[in-house]
């Protein structure tokens, strides 16, 4: 995967909250999803096929739950960082006007 390709798996705003979740709990379930982003089950559902189809995430069985991690460190640094420098750099833009 290049560069442009992986900004444009994580660049959706569910997928990134997903991401960020996981960054900071290591492995969740899609329940643990669903409740702490309130969102609907068949859209975090959509977006974890789609982290894992970009090989973003990984998933493993635990009786008939799939728990999710990210797929590598370097993916987990990226993340953290990401957060960390879109504290730091001051509002360009709004997001009407981004992206």
């Amino acid at each position: 995967m290049n560069g442009p390709s992986l900004l444009k798996c994580i660049c959706d705003e569910t997928r990134f909250e997903i991401l960020e979740l996981l960054q900071k709990n290591e492995e969740l379930c899609v329940k643990d999803f669903v409740e702490k982003l309130e969102k609907d089950q068949p859209l975090v559902s959509h977006h974890l096929k789609t982290l894992k189809k970009c090989g973003i995430v990984k998933s493993r069985d635990e009786g008939k739950k799939s728990i999710y991690t990210i797929s590598n460190n370097q993916l987990s640094d990226l993340i953290s960082n990401i957060t960390k420098a879109s504290k730091k750099i001051p509002v360009l833009c709004s997001e009407d006007t981004c992206c």
